[in-house]
């Protein structure tokens, strides 16, 4: 989305912005707030990018985005409380089964305690400073049998195997005091949407920057002119030149930072599982014991009988090199969980849904990892460029990175930013 003066008669419209996802629609809400002239292009048919919610046997459920983390400091948490949106905070209960069996007392004690002692290395392993390095060598030893699993949940949630994520950067996220909302998270985000001026189907393929202004080449829908562009288009999709080709050249350092970033892959597989062995809803699930373990799974989501079970990237990868596709993780989570709760436990699984943000052209991944060696890369991308391009989105969100809290936080950021430059 691009910032000007809205009386300005060579460029009308003010500002243009590209994709509406979280980021997107945030600053376009803002400028307008502060009485720029906007202009949103969208690549997509629909609005939402990465949050996205579907219907499913009559229920509401999300096939992207569906925490809404660090409720204090998100932003669409203040927002949803302050509109009235059907909110909940998420349930301190999980599941922890060991083999077919709920787990004892006792080692339930010890998976927290292995959680505790994992976190606080990592943690005091980035305040120390010193040069960057791989998050999973802060992991400490003496972690015992719980040590792989709270391994394997770290690199789920931050996209990539622990070796392959930034220490600097890995403890900026903060999962504590989290929400959910009835209804879906898309469903959310597409209301804050409505009345906004979108372009649908209008990819930005070119971004020119070489004489007053920018302008974009939206391909049918032409060339739009505006004074300045917020850029909110995933990482992802940036690194290749040739999906969105900025003329001139992005001086280096973007580049650099640009091109630094790895693809997050956090995918869905959507569980309708009425005899699941879960109860209460929202609830984390953990499953040993096996050699097969879902890397995540959200059982009873908004208490009905849908379940997530969660694909990491080393799953997806090896879907993806054996050309499994879809029905390959549908094999893949019913020989799992029928590992764990026998043939019979499974017989009412149906696998409605798989998401594949990691193959969605717009997307290219679930977010933006920070691999070692490149913890500046966040803020490094907050400074315009010549005056006129602003980069947005929940990659250049230190405290919350991949979430769509974090894109909105950085939308509203790089509107205000534009408005002032403008001012």
């Amino acid at each position: 989305m691009a910032g000007a003066d809205p009386d300005a008669e060579r460029c009308p419209r003010g500002l243009a912005r590209a994709a509406v996802g979280a980021g997107g629609r945030a600053a376009a809400r803002r400028l307008l707030a502060r009485g720029l002239s906007v202009a949103v292009l969208e690549a997509r048919g629909r609005v939402g990018g990465r949050t996205v919610t579907t219907m499913l046997r009559g229920h509401p459920v999300d096939l992207g985005a569906h925490w809404l983390h660090a409720g204090p400091i998100n932003p669409l948490v203040a927002l949803g409380l302050a509109r009235g949106e059907p909110l909940r905070r998420a349930a301190q209960e999980s599941h922890l089964r060991i083999g077919r069996r709920p787990a004892r007392p006792a080692e339930s004690a010890a998976f927290a305690r292995a959680w505790a002692v994992a976190d606080r290395a990592i943690g005091d392993g980035a305040r120390l400073g010193g040069p960057d390095r791989p998050a999973a060598s802060a992991l400490p030893p003496g972690l015992g049998p719980w040590g792989p699993r709270v391994a394997l949940v770290h690199g789920l949630v931050s996209g990539r195997p622990l070796g392959e994520v930034s220490l600097h950067d890995f403890p900026s996220m903060e999962y504590g005091d989290n929400f959910f909302i009835q209804g879906g998270y898309g469903a959310y985000l597409a209301r804050l949407a409505r009345f906004l001026p979108v372009a649908l189907r209008a990819p930005v393929r070119a971004i020119d920057w070489s004489g007053e202004g920018v302008a974009l080449d939206a391909g049918e829908h032409g060339v739009l002119r505006a004074r300045a562009v917020v850029v909110t288009a995933p990482m992802m999709l940036l690194r290749d030149q040739d999906a969105v080709r900025f003329r001139p050249h992005l001086p280096d350092p973007v580049r650099a930072a640009i091109d630094g970033f790895s693809a997050g892959i956090y995918e869905h597989v959507v569980l309708h599982w009425p005899s699941a062995p879960f109860r209460g809803r929202d609830r984390l699930a953990t499953l040993l014991g096996h050699r097969l373990q879902p890397p995540g799974l959200l059982t009873r989501v908004d208490g009905a009988p849908f379940h997530f079970f969660e694909l990491d990237a080393p799953l997806a990868h090896r879907l993806d090199a054996a050309r499994a596709g879809a029905d390959g993780a549908r094999r893949l989570v019913r020989e799992t969980l029928a590992a764990h709760v026998g043939a019979s436990g499974i017989r009412d699984l149906a696998v409605p849904a798989v998401s594949e943000w990691r193959h969605d052209p717009w997307s290219r991944g679930s977010w933006a990892v920070v691999p070692p060696g490149h913890a500046g890369a966040r803020d490094r991308l907050k400074e315009p460029v010549g005056g006129r391009i602003w980069f947005a989105g929940e990659a250049l969100s230190r405290a919350q990175w991949g979430t769509a809290g974090g894109a909105w936080e950085e939308g509203e950021r790089a509107a205000d930013a534009v408005a002032d430059a403008l001012a």
